[in-house]
Protein backbone atom coordinates (compact mmCIF):
# COMPACT_ATOMS: atom_id res chain seq x y z
CA UNK A 1 0.00 0.00 0.00
CA UNK A 2 3.34 2.25 -0.24
CA UNK A 3 2.32 3.81 -3.36
CA UNK A 4 -1.48 4.71 -2.64
CA UNK A 5 -0.38 6.16 0.77
CA UNK A 6 1.63 8.42 -0.51
CA UNK A 7 -0.19 10.02 -2.76
CA UNK A 8 -3.28 9.83 -0.41
CA UNK A 9 -0.82 11.64 1.57
CA UNK A 10 0.34 14.23 -1.16
CA UNK A 11 -3.16 14.75 -2.17
CA UNK A 12 -4.09 15.33 1.54
CA UNK A 13 -1.27 17.62 2.15
CA UNK A 14 -1.88 19.80 -0.53
CA UNK A 15 -5.49 20.76 0.90
CA UNK A 16 -4.01 20.89 4.21
CA UNK A 17 -1.60 23.80 2.72
CA UNK A 18 -4.22 25.52 1.22
CA UNK A 19 -6.68 25.42 4.03
CA UNK A 20 -3.96 27.46 5.98
CA UNK A 21 -2.42 31.27 6.24
CA UNK A 22 1.05 31.19 5.66
CA UNK A 23 1.65 27.77 4.52
CA UNK A 24 4.89 26.74 3.66
CA UNK A 25 5.78 26.51 0.07
CA UNK A 26 8.16 24.01 -0.34
CA UNK A 27 6.35 20.52 -1.55
CA UNK A 28 6.86 18.02 0.54
CA UNK A 29 6.36 19.60 4.07
CA UNK A 30 3.43 19.94 6.48
CA UNK A 31 2.80 23.41 7.56
CA UNK A 32 3.61 24.05 11.46
CA UNK A 33 2.65 21.10 13.63
CA UNK A 34 -0.44 20.19 11.25
CA UNK A 35 -1.36 16.63 10.98
CA UNK A 36 -2.90 15.20 8.15
CA UNK A 37 -5.94 13.18 8.78
CA UNK A 38 -7.65 11.67 5.54
CA UNK A 39 -10.02 9.12 7.38
CA UNK A 40 -11.34 8.11 11.06
CA UNK A 41 -9.94 4.86 10.54
CA UNK A 42 -6.71 5.91 9.12
CA UNK A 43 -4.31 6.90 11.61
CA UNK A 44 -3.35 10.95 10.66
CA UNK A 45 0.18 11.69 9.74
CA UNK A 46 2.92 14.32 11.20
CA UNK A 47 5.10 15.67 8.65
CA UNK A 48 7.80 13.59 9.40
CA UNK A 49 6.31 10.23 9.26
CA UNK A 50 5.27 11.47 5.63
CA UNK A 51 6.44 8.19 3.17
CA UNK A 52 9.27 10.57 1.57
CA UNK A 53 10.23 12.26 5.16
CA UNK A 54 13.96 11.57 5.00
CA UNK A 55 15.26 15.17 7.31
CA UNK A 56 18.54 13.65 7.61
CA UNK A 57 19.49 14.05 3.89
CA UNK A 58 17.47 16.14 2.02
CA UNK A 59 18.22 15.22 -1.31
CA UNK A 60 16.95 11.59 -0.39
CA UNK A 61 13.72 13.06 0.25
CA UNK A 62 13.47 15.13 -2.65
CA UNK A 63 14.20 12.12 -4.62
CA UNK A 64 11.33 9.90 -2.53
CA UNK A 65 9.00 12.70 -3.01
CA UNK A 66 9.24 12.79 -6.84
CA UNK A 67 8.49 8.89 -6.74
CA UNK A 68 5.13 10.17 -5.01
CA UNK A 69 4.21 12.89 -7.24
CA UNK A 70 4.99 11.30 -10.70
CA UNK A 71 3.09 8.31 -9.40
CA UNK A 72 -0.18 9.79 -9.55
CA UNK A 73 -0.76 10.21 -13.34
CA UNK A 74 -0.52 5.96 -14.04
CA UNK A 75 -2.22 5.21 -10.91
CA UNK A 76 -5.25 7.68 -12.72
CA UNK A 77 -5.18 5.99 -15.65
CA UNK A 78 -5.57 2.17 -14.79
CA UNK A 79 -8.27 0.16 -13.79
CA UNK A 80 -7.37 -1.46 -11.13
CA UNK A 81 -4.60 -0.92 -8.29
CA UNK A 82 -3.51 -4.14 -6.87
CA UNK A 83 -2.63 -4.00 -3.19
CA UNK A 84 -0.48 -6.61 -1.34
CA UNK A 85 -2.99 -6.18 1.47
CA UNK A 86 -6.25 -7.12 2.48
CA UNK A 87 -8.98 -5.20 2.72
CA UNK A 88 -9.66 -6.28 6.24
CA UNK A 89 -6.38 -5.07 7.13
CA UNK A 90 -6.89 -1.78 5.56
CA UNK A 91 -10.62 -1.44 4.60
CA UNK A 92 -10.55 2.54 6.01
CA UNK A 93 -7.86 2.90 3.07
CA UNK A 94 -9.24 0.54 0.58
CA UNK A 95 -12.62 2.68 0.74
CA UNK A 96 -11.03 5.66 -0.17
CA UNK A 97 -10.05 4.71 -3.60
CA UNK A 98 -12.65 2.35 -5.78
CA UNK A 99 -9.44 1.59 -7.53
CA UNK A 100 -7.94 -0.63 -5.06
CA UNK A 101 -7.95 -4.26 -5.08
CA UNK A 102 -6.30 -6.00 -1.99
CA UNK A 103 -5.03 -9.41 -3.19
CA UNK A 104 -2.54 -10.19 -0.05
CA UNK A 105 -0.83 -11.04 1.88
CA UNK A 106 1.35 -12.77 -0.81
CA UNK A 107 3.45 -14.88 0.68
CA UNK A 108 5.36 -17.95 -0.11
CA UNK A 109 4.00 -20.23 2.31
CA UNK A 110 4.00 -23.93 -0.27
CA UNK A 111 7.27 -23.73 -1.55
CA UNK A 112 10.03 -24.89 0.87
CA UNK A 113 12.64 -24.81 -1.46
CA UNK A 114 12.16 -21.07 -2.20
CA UNK A 115 13.82 -18.66 0.14
CA UNK A 116 11.18 -16.46 -0.08
CA UNK A 117 12.95 -13.14 -0.41
CA UNK A 118 14.25 -11.57 -3.76
CA UNK A 119 15.05 -8.38 -2.55
CA UNK A 120 18.91 -9.12 -1.58
CA UNK A 121 21.24 -10.77 -3.31
CA UNK A 122 23.12 -11.75 -0.14
CA UNK A 123 23.40 -15.19 0.68
CA UNK A 124 21.13 -16.77 3.58
CA UNK A 125 22.58 -18.57 6.09
CA UNK A 126 20.29 -21.66 7.10
CA UNK A 127 22.28 -22.77 10.26
CA UNK A 128 20.24 -20.44 12.08
CA UNK A 129 17.07 -23.14 11.58
CA UNK A 130 18.86 -25.60 13.12
CA UNK A 131 20.06 -23.47 15.98
CA UNK A 132 16.53 -22.58 16.55
CA UNK A 133 15.40 -26.21 16.85
CA UNK A 134 17.46 -26.21 19.45
CA UNK A 135 15.75 -22.94 21.92
CA UNK A 136 12.38 -23.55 23.77
CA UNK A 137 8.96 -22.39 22.29
CA UNK A 138 8.37 -18.52 21.88
CA UNK A 139 11.65 -17.91 23.28
CA UNK A 140 13.81 -15.98 20.88
CA UNK A 141 13.88 -12.74 19.46
CA UNK A 142 14.25 -12.38 15.74
CA UNK A 143 16.22 -9.04 15.04
CA UNK A 144 16.38 -7.61 11.33
CA UNK A 145 16.54 -4.03 9.66
CA UNK A 146 15.97 -5.24 6.19
CA UNK A 147 18.29 -4.84 2.87
CA UNK A 148 18.69 -0.71 3.21
CA UNK A 149 18.79 0.41 7.41
CA UNK A 150 22.09 1.47 8.73
CA UNK A 151 22.91 2.57 11.76
CA UNK A 152 25.65 4.64 13.95
CA UNK A 153 28.44 2.13 15.48
CA UNK A 154 27.72 4.17 18.85
CA UNK A 155 23.74 2.86 18.21
CA UNK A 156 24.81 -0.71 17.12
CA UNK A 157 26.50 -0.94 20.83
CA UNK A 158 23.60 -0.30 22.52
CA UNK A 159 21.41 -2.44 20.48
CA UNK A 160 23.98 -5.07 21.27
CA UNK A 161 23.99 -4.43 24.74
CA UNK A 162 20.49 -4.27 25.17
CA UNK A 163 19.80 -7.92 23.37
CA UNK A 164 22.43 -9.01 25.83
CA UNK A 165 20.70 -7.06 29.44
CA UNK A 166 17.35 -9.26 28.19
CA UNK A 167 19.09 -12.57 29.40
CA UNK A 168 16.75 -13.51 26.46
CA UNK A 169 17.84 -15.45 23.14
CA UNK A 170 18.63 -14.06 20.22
CA UNK A 171 18.44 -14.11 16.41
CA UNK A 172 20.22 -10.96 14.57
CA UNK A 173 20.56 -10.48 11.20
CA UNK A 174 24.48 -8.56 10.68
CA UNK A 175 24.69 -7.30 7.04
CA UNK A 176 28.20 -6.48 6.75
CA UNK A 177 27.09 -2.91 5.88
CA UNK A 178 24.66 -2.34 8.70
CA UNK A 179 27.15 0.16 10.49
CA UNK A 180 27.00 3.29 8.24
CA UNK A 181 28.11 0.91 5.42
CA UNK A 182 31.09 -0.48 7.17
CA UNK A 183 31.44 -3.81 8.42
CA UNK A 184 29.95 -3.56 12.37
CA UNK A 185 32.06 -4.07 15.06
CA UNK A 186 30.96 -5.57 18.57
CA UNK A 187 31.25 -4.02 22.42
CA UNK A 188 34.03 -5.38 23.97
CA UNK A 189 33.97 -9.41 24.88
CA UNK A 190 30.26 -9.10 23.91
CA UNK A 191 30.71 -12.06 21.42
CA UNK A 192 32.48 -14.15 24.00
CA UNK A 193 29.50 -13.19 26.47
CA UNK A 194 26.16 -13.84 24.19
CA UNK A 195 28.08 -17.02 22.63
CA UNK A 196 25.33 -19.27 24.72
CA UNK A 197 22.57 -17.37 23.96
CA UNK A 198 22.51 -15.41 20.94
CA UNK A 199 23.56 -16.41 17.26
CA UNK A 200 24.61 -14.13 14.63
CA UNK A 201 24.20 -14.35 11.15
CA UNK A 202 24.37 -11.90 7.91
CA UNK A 203 20.92 -12.93 6.58
CA UNK A 204 18.00 -15.15 7.09
CA UNK A 205 15.40 -16.84 5.33
CA UNK A 206 13.27 -14.75 6.90
CA UNK A 207 9.48 -16.42 6.43
CA UNK A 208 10.83 -19.66 7.72
CA UNK A 209 12.87 -17.72 10.94
CA UNK A 210 9.22 -16.22 11.75
CA UNK A 211 7.60 -19.17 11.01
CA UNK A 212 9.08 -21.20 13.19
CA UNK A 213 7.78 -21.88 17.38
CA UNK A 214 10.80 -20.75 18.41
CA UNK A 215 10.03 -17.09 17.60
CA UNK A 216 8.54 -14.79 20.32
CA UNK A 217 8.53 -11.66 18.92
CA UNK A 218 10.12 -9.78 15.89
CA UNK A 219 12.72 -6.21 16.38
CA UNK A 220 11.65 -4.82 12.77
CA UNK A 221 12.83 -1.63 10.64
CA UNK A 222 8.79 -1.85 9.72
CA UNK A 223 8.75 -2.53 5.96
CA UNK A 224 5.61 -3.47 4.40
CA UNK A 225 7.21 -7.00 2.87
CA UNK A 226 8.43 -7.66 6.89
CA UNK A 227 5.32 -7.07 8.28
CA UNK A 228 2.75 -8.98 6.78
CA UNK A 229 5.58 -12.15 6.75
CA UNK A 230 4.81 -11.30 10.74
CA UNK A 231 1.81 -10.74 11.32
CA UNK A 232 0.71 -13.53 8.66
CA UNK A 233 2.92 -16.01 11.49
CA UNK A 234 1.23 -14.36 14.54
CA UNK A 235 4.30 -13.08 15.48
CA UNK A 236 4.33 -9.66 17.66
CA UNK A 237 6.59 -6.38 16.93
CA UNK A 238 9.29 -4.34 18.37
CA UNK A 239 9.33 -1.21 16.11
CA UNK A 240 12.65 0.24 15.10
CA UNK A 241 11.81 2.06 11.67
CA UNK A 242 14.10 3.14 9.66
CA UNK A 243 12.33 5.93 6.85
CA UNK A 244 9.84 5.95 4.15
CA UNK A 245 6.90 4.72 5.16
CA UNK A 246 8.22 2.60 7.66
CA UNK A 247 7.27 5.24 10.48
CA UNK A 248 3.93 5.23 9.46
CA UNK A 249 3.44 1.96 9.39
CA UNK A 250 4.56 1.50 13.19
CA UNK A 251 1.53 3.49 13.65
CA UNK A 252 -0.85 0.80 12.60
CA UNK A 253 1.24 -1.91 14.60
CA UNK A 254 0.99 0.12 17.56
CA UNK A 255 -1.86 2.62 17.48
CA UNK A 256 -4.61 0.59 15.13
CA UNK A 257 -3.84 -3.37 15.22
CA UNK A 258 -2.32 -3.24 18.72
CA UNK A 259 0.67 -5.59 17.65
CA UNK A 260 3.29 -4.18 19.01
CA UNK A 261 5.11 -1.42 20.91
CA UNK A 262 7.79 1.28 19.92
CA UNK A 263 11.79 1.38 20.79
CA UNK A 264 11.71 4.86 21.90
CA UNK A 265 14.65 7.36 21.36
CA UNK A 266 16.67 9.26 23.98
CA UNK A 267 17.28 13.02 23.58
CA UNK A 268 20.35 12.21 21.30
CA UNK A 269 18.03 10.18 19.23
CA UNK A 270 19.53 7.42 20.68
CA UNK A 271 17.60 3.77 21.00
CA UNK A 272 19.01 3.19 24.44
CA UNK A 273 20.25 -0.69 26.10
CA UNK A 274 17.63 0.13 28.51
CA UNK A 275 14.75 1.19 26.63
CA UNK A 276 15.38 -2.19 24.28
CA UNK A 277 15.31 -4.23 27.42
CA UNK A 278 12.46 -2.21 28.68
CA UNK A 279 10.44 -2.88 25.56
CA UNK A 280 11.29 -6.46 25.10
CA UNK A 281 10.56 -7.69 28.75
CA UNK A 282 7.27 -5.21 28.45
CA UNK A 283 5.99 -6.98 24.47
CA UNK A 284 6.98 -10.37 25.93
CA UNK A 285 4.79 -10.47 28.97
CA UNK A 286 1.48 -8.37 27.34
CA UNK A 287 -0.98 -11.16 26.96
CA UNK A 288 -3.41 -8.52 25.29
CA UNK A 289 -0.76 -7.97 22.01
CA UNK A 290 -0.18 -11.74 21.63
CA UNK A 291 -4.04 -11.89 21.34
CA UNK A 292 -4.40 -9.29 19.13
CA UNK A 293 -1.72 -10.84 16.76
CA UNK A 294 -3.46 -14.23 17.15
CA UNK A 295 -6.72 -12.63 15.61
CA UNK A 296 -4.51 -10.64 12.81
CA UNK A 297 -3.32 -14.05 11.77
CA UNK A 298 -6.54 -15.71 11.33
CA UNK A 299 -7.75 -12.80 9.67
CA UNK A 300 -5.41 -12.25 6.69
CA UNK A 301 -5.54 -16.29 6.67
CA UNK A 302 -8.66 -16.41 6.12
CA UNK A 303 -8.59 -13.58 3.36
CA UNK A 304 -6.53 -15.77 0.77
CA UNK A 305 -8.53 -18.66 1.47
CA UNK A 306 -11.16 -19.48 -0.97
CA UNK A 307 -13.95 -17.94 0.09
CA UNK A 308 -11.91 -14.69 1.34
CA UNK A 309 -11.87 -11.42 0.40
CA UNK A 310 -8.40 -11.35 -1.43
CA UNK A 311 -9.04 -14.75 -3.22
CA UNK A 312 -12.18 -13.59 -4.42
CA UNK A 313 -10.55 -9.92 -6.00
CA UNK A 314 -7.59 -11.97 -7.33
CA UNK A 315 -10.27 -14.38 -9.02
CA UNK A 316 -11.87 -10.86 -10.71
CA UNK A 317 -8.70 -9.57 -11.88
CA UNK A 318 -8.29 -13.27 -13.09
CA UNK A 319 -11.15 -13.13 -15.19
CA UNK A 320 -10.93 -9.63 -16.39
CA UNK A 321 -7.84 -10.47 -18.13
CA UNK A 322 -9.43 -13.66 -19.64
CA UNK A 323 -12.52 -11.39 -20.81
Amino acid sequence: MTILREQLARDGEREVKTSCLGADKEEGNLVGNNVLSLSDGIPPWRKDELAWSFPIDLKTQKILFEVARISEKPCNQVKWLLCNTSYELESSTCDLNSKLLPIGPLLNTTNCKSSGNFSTFLCEDTSCLSWLNEKPIASVVYVSFGSSAVFSQHQLDELALGLELSDRPFLWVVRSNLANGCQAEYPNGFVERVAGIGKIVEWAPQEKVLSHPSIACYLSHCGWNSILEGLSRGVPFLCWPYFADQFYNQKYICDKWKIGLRIDVDENGIRTRHEIKMKLGMLLSNDDLKANTAKLKKMVEESVDQEGSSFKNFRNFIDHLKE
